[in-house]
């Protein structure tokens, strides 16, 4: 270590501890301060005493200096860090993509008119707002210093009271005039009606963080009846609840996550004879069509009870692949099915801590595990999501799984009993949320579901706002769609009235049309609309207090993320434009409704997970390891193909966001004329969230 710059007191040995620190900024060395000495914190004397503290504050102040030049480093790092900003605006506005592109998973099909007609809305009142913003600034600077409802009506009626003097004054109070009397009682009767839908649904979530809660007081948690625990050691002897499990892995065009998928798979521990693995291969490369066929024959050599499945009519999407598999002859012979999706890796034991629950439960007809994802931690996006998967997982579905035995299934990580996929009506193509749709079917035939929070499957998040944009967009506009269909078959329903009420208006309207109707009229329009109009008046209360408070109930389960409240609390309402754009489409049935689009997958961790199979080889009972250093070497060529043959990707420009962006802005400049300061601050920061959005900022970064 270099010699210190600095020796308290000029003594030749150090005594004591040091305390060491370090500069990040290379312009700034590194400087041992001495730590207290034994004689320091032994005070005799008032002498003494004052010795020990002027040397402390010494010691304190050096410590205060060097961490004000660390700060300084810190400053440093903003230019750069700009610089990088107008870098990549730069690279977007030079590769001239937008969301208004076709690629290889977009909207070719859908109708052109329908595409644009949410965006255009979105200018037109962005031209409006620009268009008043000059107006009322032109207005103040002629000497109209006022911004809320406070006027008398009959001072706009006498023009001779204001000094009309030229024909801007006169138009000016006219404006004011219609705004009074036309435009704030309609602004702020739908302002009412969208403060009770928010308090409402502020209620709902509350009282699922009180159940959660009650859970965690109480350690309430679904337990096999009996206490049932399978020890594949002694194989069903004593115990005999091996029942026939079928495993399904449907996928489509997903060559970074096949390999991992199927190793994790063909690794759980079950007898070999009472567990069969379908491989649903939908994809229409045929590249990728042989890469999975030969990784599952490698499986097949190694002794997994293993099939490849590919179909030549690919209808239905997901649903499709399942229903034609679930008609598969040999299926009969199997009692259960757990289905994973292409990038989630079940833990050896995940049918162990599964399966027991159906024991002696005949009304059982879903367990559920919990998603994990391994890369929670890549960017700015993932982050954000975890927080809201995990929200979803430990507070939403675990609360309803305890209480009412009804939660929407998750498509994946789950086991059903296929008597109630059977009952329900089986797999149907009518919407893009088949999961939800056979789950809702069961409860309505009388089958109860388990969510196990303590059972984790890992998985994948959506790294590029592309990717996640698109999956929200089917996540919100498939329950709409499936709304509508089911809406007859619930009310006709043999259930409780409770469980109808629960089911259409909890279930679907206040957590599928409210929650996203609400977030997007509230904020992104009627609160820039009330900047213009202030005679209707939204309180601060709703702007800032309570989306608080939902934002710290919403980040609970995810502690770690506490930092990011903020920008999760803007980046909701940011997301509000394509949820509210989604349920409008699957509500009216509009074309990009009907649009599936695979998520796509990074395949990060296909390397870590191989290596964690190299050191930690879990079998399947009765098969042997697979030739790891062959899959690693397939996985190098893979790389190179897909390389070589991979379209470039591009960051987007995102055309919505962008303008509700300006919008707000410009809205927020017009809050500055009527002294508004929580609703400028708000209306700044979520402009700000709006724009980074649009510039496709916020996820991956393709250089």
């Amino acid at each position: 270590m270099a010699p210190p710059l600095l020796n308290w007191g000029a003594k030749e040995a150090h005594r004591g501890t040091p305390v060491v620190v370090k500069m990040e900024n290379p312009n700034w060395a590194m400087v041992e301060l001495e730590g207290p000495e034994e004689e320091d914190l032994i005070i005799t004397d008032s002498s003494s005493r004052d010795k020990g503290k002027g040397k402390n504050a010494k010691q304190l102040t050096w410590v205060l200096l060097l961490k004000a030049h660390r700060a300084a480093g810190c400053l440093t790092s903003l230019a750069p860090a700009l610089w990088g900003f107008v870098s990549a605006v730069k690279r977007r506005l030079a590769a001239g993509k937008t969301d208004a592109d076709t690629d290889d998973g977009g909207r070719e099909n859908e109708n052109p008119t329908v595409k644009t007609r949410f965006y255009s809305c979105i200018k037109l009142f962005l031209f409006l707002s620009v268009s008043l913003l000059c107006f009322e600034v032109a207005a103040y600077f002629k000497g109209w210093h006022f911004g809320a409802a406070s006027l008398p009506l009959e001072y706009l009626l006498w023009a001779p009271a204001f000094g009309v003097k030229d024909f801007f004054d006169w138009v000016y109070s006219r404006w004011v005039l219609v705004r009074v009397e036309y435009l704030a009682p309609p602004l702020q009767f739908l302002t009412n009606a969208c403060i009770v839908l928010f308090l409402i649904q502020s209620l709902d979530r509350l009282v699922l963080c009180l159940g959660c809660f009650w859970i965690r007081f109480k350690k309430i948690r679904p337990v096999p009846k009996g206490g049932v625990v399978l020890d594949l050691e002694s194989g069903d002897k004593g115990f005999g609840f091996f029942p026939m499990v079928l495993v399904q892995i449907p996928m489509c065009n997903e060559k970074e996550v096949y390999q991992q998928s199927i190793a994790a798979v063909c690794n759980l521990d079950w007898p070999k004879g009472k567990l069969l693995i379908q491989v649903l291969d939908d994809s229409d490369d045929p590249t990728t069509q042989l890469l999975i066929k030969e990784e599952v024959q490698k499986w097949q050599q190694e002794g997994a009870n293993i099939l490849y499945r590919h179909r030549v009519i690919r209808d239905g999407y997901k649903a499709g692949n399942l229903k034609s598999a679930m008609n598969c002859s040999y299926v009969r012979d199997y009692e259960f099915v757990a289905i994973f999706d292409a990038d989630f890796q079940p833990t050896p034991d995940f049918l162990r801590k599964t399966v027991p629950h159906f024991k002696d439960n005949d009304e059982l007809g879903l367990v559920q595990a919990r998603w994990s994802f391994v890369n929670k931690d890549e960017n700015l996006l993932t982050r954000l999501q975890n927080i809201n998967l995990s929200f979803h997982f430990e507070v939403e579905q675990q609360v309803n799984g305890i209480f009412i035995n009804f939660f929407g299934f998750n498509g994946t990580a789950g086991v059903w009993r296929i008597k109630a996929l059977e009952d329900a009506g089986g797999w149907l193509e009518r919407t893009t949320v088949e999961d939800m749709d056979i789950a809702v079917r069961a409860h309505l035939h009388g089958w109860k579901f388990i969510f196990l929070n303590d059972v984790e499957c890992q998985c994948e998040l959506p790294e590029s706002y592309e990717a996640y944009r698109k999956q929200q967009h089917r996540w919100h506009s498939g329950p709409m769609q499936l709304f509508r269909l089911c809406l007859p078959d619930i009310i006709r329903a043999k259930i409780s009235v409770w469980k109808k009420f629960n089911m259409i208006f909890l279930f679907f309207l206040l957590r599928k049309l409210i929650l996203p109707f609400y977030s997007f009229t509230l904020f992104c329009i009627i609160l820039p609309m009330t900047m213009f109009v202030p005679e209707a008046e939204l309180p601060a209360w709703v702007v800032c207090y309570i989306p608080a408070a939902m934002s710290f109930l919403n980040i609970l389960p995810a502690p770690k993320a506490f930092p990011f409240i903020v920008p999760y609390l803007l980046f909701e309402n940011t997301m509000s434009v394509t949820k509210f754009n989604a349920m409008i489409s699957g509500l009216f049935q509009l074309g990009s409704a009907y649009e599936w689009v695979v998520t796509k997958k990074s395949g990060r961790s296909s390397e870590g997970d191989l290596v964690s199979l190299i050191e930690k080889p879990k079998h399947q009972r009765g098969s042997s390891a697979p030739d790891l250093e062959g899959m690693k070497e397939e996985l190098r060529k893979q790389g190179q193909q897909k390389a070589s043959k991979k379209k470039k990707k591009h960051n987007r420009i995102y055309m919505k966001e962008l303008a509700l962006a300006f919008l707000l802005l410009t809205a927020s400049a017009r809050s500055l004329l009527s002294a508004q300061g929580i609703h400028f601050y708000f209306l700044l920061f979520q402009g700000i969230s709006f724009l980074l959005v649009g510039l496709d900022l916020i996820g991956e970064q393709v250089d």
